[in-house]
């Protein structure tokens, strides 16, 4: 068996990993011009499901690397309001092992992990532009440089735009789920540091502020010095240095911060601006935030900030199985509001991988593949965009401050009573792949029905 992957993202190259390490012939087609074109080190929060699949895919000695290249983990979830003063703090559970955690690591050092010892599978600088099916109904891929190659399947895995979803599945669409959001990073220095609310580092802040803003934190703090070298202590050390994605990395200690609100918040233009521009926006749009954050937002690098339109993938309905399929976000892009978007991809690759090489003929690995991801994939596509969407009441003219007060008074009361505590921490890991207690999901469920949002 012969596979062509087209896209060279997180589920793609975990796919790829896993095919080749079941000596399936895999090949890659990436559109990216080089090795370090599309470098943006904004955060990927990896559950237990992307673990689990990173670990069952790659090499042991990489899997090793991608866990000695994640950021410090996190140690505490704070709610906040837009004067910095908690709501809820809860303290997340510490490792189990290296698969039952939850990891931050930085996008561009996910994808050299995931680059590394695959330059012979990757062909970089080809755009996919249509598939074609031979006469013996194998199925050939065409570039936008004339070139053309055959495999026994192709999987689309090339992201939002997909041009194989569209071929595949024209009648799948986007919507757009009503919500824009500013990112940005804010390097780490001592300065930025003690701007945050003692407790918050190294941890995740959620603030939720009237007319329905909302911004993350993350802090980032990684494994390197100031120059670049390699700081744990003994065979990581080794390992990082001799690992040939140190060369193209260059993460830095940061804090990312994103901005949301309803699309009808920012000015129409929003998409269309950059840089300080968007900086500006942000302090403009929070004139009552703490004087703390506008000063975090003003200490942004400039070249790290960009609008996002939020969307997601309309379900569809499962489609007589081929030689063609898709992956990630090609078929179920999803809003950030679970977080799980990049896990999704990566559990993807790992059913595919296992329906390949589970000895079932090639159709129908592909369609039992195809059956068990709608339905998880859609899944999370519906429950990520209830918790992101611009819809909720918290964006509402007058209810959302009705909203955002019943919102407080409830994390306010689940702070101070440690069953309730007890059952919304579980419910934040709720779909992050590890078994959770029974009613886990039901506070978190409550908050959802005020109008709020888990982060």
């Amino acid at each position: 068996m012969r596979v062509i992957i087209i896209g060279a993202g997180t589920g793609g190259m975990c796919l790829a990993h896993g095919l080749r390490r079941a000596g399936v012939d895999v090949v890659v087609y990436e559109r990216d011009r080089t090795r370090t074109s599309g470098l943006h080190g904004y955060r990927v929060g990896i559950d237990p499901h992307g673990s689990r699949a990173l670990k069952a895919c790659l090499p042991p000695e990489l899997y090793r690397t991608f866990v000695a290249t994640c950021a410090r983990a996190p140690e505490w979830f704070a709610f906040l309001d837009e004067r910095l003063r908690p709501t809820l703090t809860l303290r997340l559970r510490p490792a189990a092992d290296d698969v039952n955690d939850e990891k931050s690591v930085s996008r561009m050092t996910l994808r050299q992990v995931l680059f590394t010892g695959m330059e012979d599978v990757i062909r970089f600088d080809k755009e996919f532009q249509r598939y074609s099916h031979t006469p013996d109904g194998r199925v050939t891929a065409h570039f936008a440089d004339g070139t053309a190659d055959t495999a026994d399947l192709l999987v689309g895995a090339d992201g939002v735009n997909s041009p194989v979803r569209r071929q595949r599945l024209p009648h799948a669409r986007l919507e757009d789920a009503g919500i824009v959001a500013i990112a940005a990073k804010v390097p780490m220095t001592p300065e930025s540091t003690a701007l945050m609310p003692p407790g918050l580092f190294p941890g995740i802040g959620l603030i939720l502020a009237p007319r329905g803003l909302a911004c993350i934190l993350h802090w980032m703090e990684f494994p390197w010095s100031a120059d670049g070298r390699p700081e744990p202590a003994g065979n990581d050390a080794d390992l990082l240095a001799a690992w040939p994605g140190l060369l193209f990395d260059n993460t830095r200690d940061y804090l990312n911060w994103g901005l949301s609100a309803a699309t009808g918040r920012f000015p129409a233009d929003v998409m269309d601006r950059h840089g300080r521009d968007l900086v500006d926006l942000a302090i403009r749009m929070t004139p009552r935030w703490d004087a703390r954050l506008h000063r975090l937002f003003a200490l942004t690098d400039p070249s790290t900030c960009f609008p996002i339109n939020i969307r997601t993938s309309v379900r569809v309905d499962p489609w007589p199985t081929d030689n063609v399929t898709l992956l990630g976000d090609a078929i179920h892009t999803m809003t950030p509001g679970q977080g799980v978007g990049a896990n999704t991809a990566l559990r993807d690759a790992h059913h595919l991988v296992q329906a390949l090489t589970s000895g079932r003929p090639l159709l129908e690995a592909v369609a039992a593949y195809e059956r068990a991801m709608l339905e998880y994939g859609f899944a999370a596509v519906e429950a990520s965009k209830r918790q992101t969407g611009g819809d909720q009441l918290i964006h509402k003219p007058v209810i959302g401050r009705l909203a955002l007060a019943g919102q407080r008074a409830f994390l306010r009361a689940t702070d101070r009573i440690p069953a309730l505590k007890r059952r919304f921490e579980a419910g934040l890991y709720e779909t992050r792949g590890t078994l959770e207690a029974e009613d886990g999901g039901e506070v978190a469920d409550r908050l959802q029905d005020v109008g709020g949002a888990r982060g």
